[in-house]
């Protein structure tokens, strides 16, 4: 009882045991609905998975079933990222706890009864519970944006910290989550809104779909601002979180904290206000121009660290010697990649399909065009994944060869697949229909290979993982202890200052 017990409070008690749910419910949800489309629907593997499992899945019902899974996935990518937030950000124990605890209901309550109203039958009771889930994790969402509070006294920085700040002390760095937090909110409400009028002036699509309709009515404006600017907003996150990681810090990060800033106000006011204003494009251009110099800003911080480093006892390294330091620690390496990477097969391609949109995309059949859409927002989500997978494995304690074998893996796997989508989506740029077997039969292998093999390595992780959790002394046992360590030390500092306080209001009243 005492072995079932111990692990029950380490995966949901502590931070990462909660995270490693988080990633193990993500990576469940991939293995069992990724057979549900794609090559696997033509192997055959689709029909035996929904006569093994009992689906009931009727075709009109595509588009909804769709969104339902989406919504699940980031739902749950979202508590894994609050999860980081609330154990790296400074706050008070109590606010940790119940923040976890709230975003871990309802995150869970949202993925179990949407999945099953959407896969098995449309009982109205589960879609009450998925609503209640995703309120739960909204709630979570105001909850963490009250912890983070830049200014509250104990959060201010001095005139000497290395950190952005303000004039009046202000952690800018703090400030951006939290400013990432409220924008989350805000945007979530924009879904929110619109789904209160389903069936009533606004039905179930897919963005992808009306890319070619001219007429599109203000709550289908408001859904595509709402799912570009939350994915959007995840990938920001997880940049501030792998920025705390390596301590980002100095005069690139004085720069980037404001850009961030603003970046996030202006990406945010841009895609809501497509409901609104034509030009809102433009707004959304120059906020993501503000978030991607942030992002810069943090990759030549980490990497010239990683540099400095790996050279640290060599005089004057030549350019081998670095580049050898750069590359040495693949899972520190990658999040900087990742994000360059990004710049080719995400933003450079979103921002030449928007000036060249009448010229060259409009003048395609609708189809390609909508392949390129989809793969743009596909391929992003997954860059943010993997940045996350490789966070996690370094929380995780991955040395050695191991650590090198799984770092690299995933890079140069995830980035054929993606690099493939990306020629796939663009690929009538230089080939023609008749001709364009060869560039689909090849990029469509390269795909479904690079992915299919991160998604093994995801899953040998996750065994490892469940082995460990099984030993006595495994790392989960150090994970939780040092973090139990850790917590009761907080909980002694914010004691002392409640007895300094009253003490001080004591003298006060003595006086």
């Amino acid at each position: 009882m005492q072995f079932v017990k111990d692990r029950f409070d380490y995966l949901f008690r502590s931070t990462r045991g909660l995270t490693l749910v988080a990633i193990a419910v993500v990576s469940v949800i991939t293995a069992i609905f990724g057979t549900l489309s794609g090559p696997m629907v033509e192997w055959g593997i689709k029909d035996i998975t929904v006569r093994v499992l009992g689906m009931k899945l009727v075709e009109a019902e595509r588009e909804g079933r769709i969104i339902m899974l989406y919504h699940t996935i980031a739902m749950t990518v979202t508590a894994i990222e609050v999860y980081f937030m609330t154990e790296m950000l400074s706050m008070k124990r109590h606010e940790q706890t119940i923040i976890n605890g709230v975003i871990t209901t309802g995150y869970l309550t949202a993925v179990i009864f949407g999945l099953l109203f959407a896969y098995w039958g449309h009982n109205f009771i589960f879609h009450g519970l998925f609503l209640v889930g995703q309120s739960l994790v909204f709630f979570a969402g105001i909850l963490l944006a009250i912890a983070l509070n830049p200014w509250k006294k104990e959060y201010l920085l001095d005139k000497d910290s290395p950190h952005a700040r303000s004039k009046g002390g202000l952690d800018l760095e703090r400030v951006a989550f939290f400013v990432m937090a409220i924008a989350m909110l805000i945007s979530a409400t924009f879904g929110a809104v619109t789904g209160s009028f389903w069936g009533n002036g606004h039905e179930t699509f897919l963005g992808e779909d009306l890319i070619r309709n001219p007429h599109k009515t203000e709550l289908q404006k408001a859904i595509i601002g709402h799912l570009h600017i939350m994915l959007t907003l995840l990938a920001v996150g997880i940049t501030l979180i792998v920025g705390r990681w390596v301590k980002f810090k100095g005069v690139l990060h004085k720069i980037a904290m404001p850009l961030m800033i603003i970046g996030i106000i202006g990406t945010t006011t841009g895609a809501l206000s497509v409901v609104w204003l034509e030009w809102a494009h433009t707004i959304i251009y120059v906020g993501s121009t503000f978030i991607m110099l942030a992002a810069l800003m943090w990759v030549i911080y980490s990497w010239d660290m990683l540099i400095k480093e790996g050279t640290a006892g060599i005089k004057k390294p030549n350019f081998f010697q670095k580049m050898g330091a750069l590359l040495k620690d693949p899972l520190k390496f990658g999040p900087g990649w990742q994000m360059v990477f990004m710049n080719f097969t995400v933003s450079g391609v979103g921002i030449f399909m928007a000036v060249k949109l009448e010229e060259i995309f409009r003048v395609w059949p609708h189809r390609e065009e909508r392949i390129t859409l989809t793969g743009h927002w596909h391929i992003l989500s997954a860059l943010v994944a993997t940045i996350i997978l490789m966070y996690f494995a370094d929380l995780s304690g991955l040395k050695g060869k191991v650590r090198k074998w799984f770092g690299w893996a995933i890079i140069i796997l995830s980035d054929v697949a993606f690099g493939s989508a990306t020629v796939f989506s663009m690929k009538r740029l230089f080939v023609d229909e008749i001709n364009q077997q060869g560039v689909v039969n090849t990029t469509m292998l390269l795909m479904d290979l690079g992915l299919g093999i991160v998604l093994v390595i995801l899953a040998m992780f996750m065994v490892w993982r469940l082995y460990d959790l099984l030993q006595k002394k495994g790392h989960w046992a150090n994970e939780y202890a040092a973090e139990r360590r850790l917590n009761a030390e907080t909980e002694l500092v914010e004691q002392k200052r409640k007895i300094e306080e009253l003490n001080a209001i004591l003298k006060e009243v003595s006086k």
